[in-house]
């Protein structure tokens, strides 16, 4: 691979940037107005990053989760990339490479999350299980629907990836122009597919992360194909994908310990305990222990200073102050991690996380275990995903036994027909462009992947709202 295609500014629809003579913005730059002038982009402040159906002012959205990613990969795109130009690594890197790497991971990170739906991490849990339960008792013109459908569009669905409904949204669903969508460069949609196999295609056993999960559709294989010619980076991920997935890490680790110790489920002495007592043993070698036993130490000295200064919440205060510390170190690890190891990616051989190869592994580590023990497996975030359960089972239940029989020559009920008319018109819109030309099974494959285009474009508060009304509770 090589940075003069991989900064490919094609896009599905070229446009004219001639009107205006004085516009002296980039490609990406272009993107970047496209993207928080969407309504795609509002909707992200009323959708939860861990904690569904909370309306506390502090819990932070995924509005607030892009922001901070957009300002860690934009961050992470500057290090990474000075230092190739001062150490000569890349003869392809120059100032204006930088300026135009650094606009697509600013941009990448506000999008990277726009495809999830409502109630955070809970959601594409909850859809996935959902097809895994009732997929193979749905039945059309008195055939199971998985006898019908590819074996592709079955694994669609059963696995559903809010970063394949990203790619989706971003090049068809956003029906404002025309087809195309947003009609974003090649190279920033690249760049937020993190996992460059179909659904088909999956191999948690690998040993590469790009086979972890899919990154695309039954229904986007040709814009992926396109843009995967179109920068150059076939069969491996963009380079900048790797920076994105860092930028990403870092920013939910930190945040979800912040966010646990504010609301009260791990306490600064017990997240002290923890740190020192039972992740210090993955360190290995000097260096990775070094970095880690100073960010304990460093806790431990917010925390004394808070109360020198007689603060009413030291140990809030000392987390706050850490996580930011913390921060700093893991964007200095990733970025190591990177120039470490760039001819592996730049040849499409290397296949871990940046923090995974890097000083910072046992720390990140840290942060993830511990959110996951003291938030993700807690009793109030079960009765918050119970709740939001209802809602996901009551809305899947409906409009996908209505959308089976939407557009075709089936009886359907007069529930069926206002059922689909409460879809989006964009999204209806979309589908009547992509289902055109199509045989039975695809027009019943995106009739499918209508309902699932409708929930994961709802807010938080929107799904609660349609569950009240349609279930008649005031």
């Amino acid at each position: 691979m090589n940075w003069k295609q991989l900064l490919c500014e094609k896009r599905q629809r070229e446009v004219s940037t001639t009107a205006v003579v004085s516009d002296q913005r980039n490609e990406f730059q272009r993107d970047y107005h496209r993207i928080i002038g969407s309504a795609s982009f509002r909707r992200l402040q009323d959708k939860t990053q861990v904690f569904p159906l909370d309306r506390g002012d502090f819990v932070r959205t995924r509005l607030t989760h892009s922001l901070e990613v957009s300002s860690f990969g934009k961050s992470l795109g500057q290090m990474i990339f000075s230092d190739i130009i001062k150490y000569r690594k890349d003869s392809d890197i120059d100032e204006l490479a930088v300026n135009k790497i650094c606009s697509v991971l600013e941009c990448a990170g506000l999008i990277h999350d726009i495809g999830n739906p409502p109630f955070g991490h809970f959601g594409e849990d909850y859809i996935r299980n959902w097809f895994s339960r009732n997929l193979s008792g749905l039945t059309f013109r008195g055939k199971k629907i998985t006898d019908i459908l590819l074996p592709q569009m079955c694994s669609d669905l059963l696995n559903f990836e809010g970063n394949a409904q990203a790619l989706r949204l971003l090049t068809k669903l956003h029906f404002i122009v025309d087809e195309n969508g947003m009609n974003l460069t090649y190279t920033l949609l690249d760049t937020i597919i993190k996992y460059p196999v179909a659904s088909t295609e999956t191999n948690r056993n690998s040993g590469n992360i790009k086979d972890k999960k899919m990154g695309y559709y039954y229904s986007e294989r040709d814009v992926f194909s396109e843009i995967k010619a179109g920068t150059g980076s076939a069969g491996a991920r963009h380079p900048l994908a790797f920076i994105l997935e860092a930028a990403d890490d870092i920013a939910y680790k930190t945040a979800d310990i912040e966010d646990a110790v504010k609301k009260g489920f791990i306490s600064y002495s017990v997240l002290l305990s923890e740190l020192k007592e039972n992740y210090i043993h993955r360190c290995s070698g000097d260096g990775e222990m070094k970095e880690y036993s100073k960010a304990v130490e460093k806790l431990e000295y917010y925390y004394e200073q808070a109360k020198e200064k007689g603060l009413l919440s030291p140990e809030q205060n000392a987390v706050q102050r850490w996580t930011i510390y913390v921060q700093g170190v893991l964007l200095k690890c990733a970025a190591f991690g990177f120039t470490r190891n760039y001819r592996a990616i730049m040849e499409g051989s290397f296949g871990k996380e940046l923090l995974s190869v890097s000083y910072g592994n046992a720390l990140a580590h840290a942060l993830s275990d511990l959110a996951y023990r003291y938030v993700f497996r807690s009793k109030e975030i079960f009765r918050l995903e119970i709740a939001a359960g209802e809602i996901f089972g009551f809305l899947l239940d409906k409009f996908v036994r209505a959308a089976i029989v939407y557009d075709t020559d089936e009886p359907r009920s007069v529930l069926d027909d206002k059922l689909t008319a409460l879809i989006s018109e964009n999204y209806i819109r979309a589908y009547k462009h992509s289902s055109a030309d199509c045989g039975e099974a695809e027009k019943l494959y995106l009739r499918l992947m209508l309902v699932t285009d409708y929930i994961c474009g709802m807010t938080d508060g929107y799904a609660k709202k349609l569950y009240h009304e349609l279930t008649g509770i005031t």
